[in-house]
């Protein structure tokens, strides 16, 4: 007959595993950039804040637009959080953008069903995530989701960004964000380091768009500048870090000639310049700028 303890030590049954958290972790989180004109910008805060609010309710994601800049005509829309709320949320912003504007061109018989447009802002080390192989990763985003992706070929003035237009119906245009979103975040790390795109800040765009022309930044929609794609704060570069100067080509007009400085980690540097120098060429022949990198103080 079995002692007492060995009764109460085989009726002890283990305690059960703890619920997985309905929050999603760091590294599920999708921060998604798009730049949008003013007009497009007020149409999707609302009066005293009630669109992206109810944004926000409907889908979870954290959402904001960038402040106004005097005579800059184009703002910077941030949405951030799982990446089927974040689709959700540009399917809802796309709808609502192309009912305010009943009189487009390519408005259609309802919102649902007609064709516009999202300028998406993605680091230009992540496009290659989003394109693939020979295309073959764009086109399958395109073909599942109805949607036409264009790509610019430059990055933004001042920015290590470049961007995707992507083109159609409310609805495919989120088919195909959901799509992108997920490339995004299976790649992230490619996006560490980008520099984001301030409308304003040296644009000569600002108010004249690209017909063929971004990923990425944290949830603190106002802060400085941050990696792409994964939502975390980027802070002020640590002491000692070297700066990188900048100006314009000799060929440019005295006029607009201008030296930048800009303050990186340490750590960061070797990504600026490439092996063997690819990358910082390619920067220099893509801008139009000369760079140099100062030592790091010892």
């Amino acid at each position: 007959m079995p002692s007492d303890s060995s009764v109460r030590r085989d009726s002890v049954s283990p305690p059960p595993s703890p619920s997985r958290s309905p929050s999603p972790s760091n590294s599920d989180v999708l921060t998604l950039r798009a730049l949008v004109s003013t007009k497009d910008a007020g149409v999707i805060i609302g009066k005293a804040g009630k669109n992206v609010a109810e944004l926000r309710e409907q889908t979870g994601v954290k959402a904001g637009v960038s402040k106004v800049i005097p005579g800059v005509h184009e703002r910077v829309l941030t949405v951030a959080g799982p990446v089927e709320g974040v689709a959700k949320a540009y399917t809802l912003i796309i709808s609502q953008l192309v009912t305010s504007n009943p009189s487009s061109p390519m408005m259609a018989s309802s919102p649902s069903t007609s064709h516009t447009s999202i300028r998406l802002l993605i680091s230009h080390n992540l496009m290659g995530t989003i394109i693939g192989r020979s295309g073959l990763k764009i086109k399958a985003i395109q073909d599942g989701s109805g949607a036409r992706m264009i790509a610019s070929k430059d990055m933004l003035p001042q920015s290590t960004e470049r961007i995707v237009e992507v083109q159609g119906a409310p609805d495919a245009i989120g088919r195909a964000i959901e799509e992108i979103g997920k490339c995004l975040l299976e790649d992230r790390e490619r996006g560490l380091g980008t520099v984001l795109f301030h409308p304003g800040t040296g644009d000569d765009r600002s108010g004249n768009r690209r017909s063929s022309a971004h990923g990425f930044s944290g949830p603190s929609f106002n802060s400085s500048r941050r990696s792409n794609g994964d939502g975390r704060g980027r802070g002020s570069p640590p002491p000692g870090s070297p700066t990188l100067p900048s100006s314009p080509s000799p060929s440019q007009p005295a006029a607009n000639l201008r030296t930048q400085n800009i303050s990186i980690p340490s750590d960061m540097v070797g990504c600026i310049i490439g092996r063997s120098g690819t990358k910082i060429t390619e920067i220099r022949r893509l801008s139009g700028s000369k760079i140099s990198i100062a030592k790091a103080p010892p």
